[in-house]
């Protein structure tokens, strides 16, 4: 498991069992004190790379307090420009030591991406965007053996983390000298556990 190799991967999936069995503590370091003491500088250890779905919030999931991730949010976490100025900011500037693309079960953007491919039922206004950008890793997906839904939002995520090694140079070097790890996850909305897909280049001992 890549959750042996990195403690960053494992303090976020300590933190997910904390919130499974209803022991937070995440919220003690949210305070005014914690607020305090980060006015002037941050230095966050992991950033996730999410969707924007209003029932997957990074740091509650993760139990994880003020200042602890780095958080980039989009419907299906779709890359584009602002998302890689992001993630490089995070990696070359903030330190993060971890990146994790965190998808979900249930996602209404891989399902808008699936229609696209499956119906030729493509969006109105920019969630047309969202959804062609989605619907290549669809595809991509079923060649890959996937047929779930479910499924097919885990390689989604898979995915996600290959083009951003793809489009950034920033990211792709800093997991080939071993500076950053990262994770593809998914979470799933019934139980609440956060399940690692693939990890890539695990942080040097």
């Amino acid at each position: 498991m890549f959750s042996d190799q990195t403690p960053a991967w494992e303090k976020l999936l300590e933190g997910n069992r904390r919130w499974l069995e209803d022991r937070s503590t995440g919220a003690g370091n949210r305070g005014a004190v914690r607020r305090a003491e980060l006015s002037q500088s941050q230095a966050p250890f992991a950033l996730v790379v999410g969707c924007s779905d209003s029932r997957v919030p990074a740091e509650i999931l993760f139990d994880q307090g003020l200042g602890d991730l780095f958080v980039v949010r989009t419907a299906g976490h779709v890359v584009d420009a602002a998302t890689l100025g992001s993630v490089e900011y995070a990696v070359a500037h903030l330190g993060v030591s971890l990146i994790v693309v965190l998808g979900h079960e249930g996602c209404g953007a891989v399902a808008a991406g699936t229609g696209v491919v499956d119906n030729a039922a493509v969006p109105a206004g920019y969630v047309r965007d969202i959804a062609e950008r989605i619907a290549p890793d669809v595809l991509r997906a079923r060649l890959d053996g996937a047929t779930t839904p479910s499924e097919i939002s885990a390689r989604h995520s898979v995915y996600t983390l290959d083009l951003l090694r793809e489009r950034s140079s920033v990211v792709d070097n800093a997991l080939r000298d071993g500076t950053v790890g990262a994770v593809a996850a998914q979470y799933c909305l019934s139980t609440g556990a956060v399940t690692e897909i693939r990890a890539a280049v695990p942080v040097a001992a």
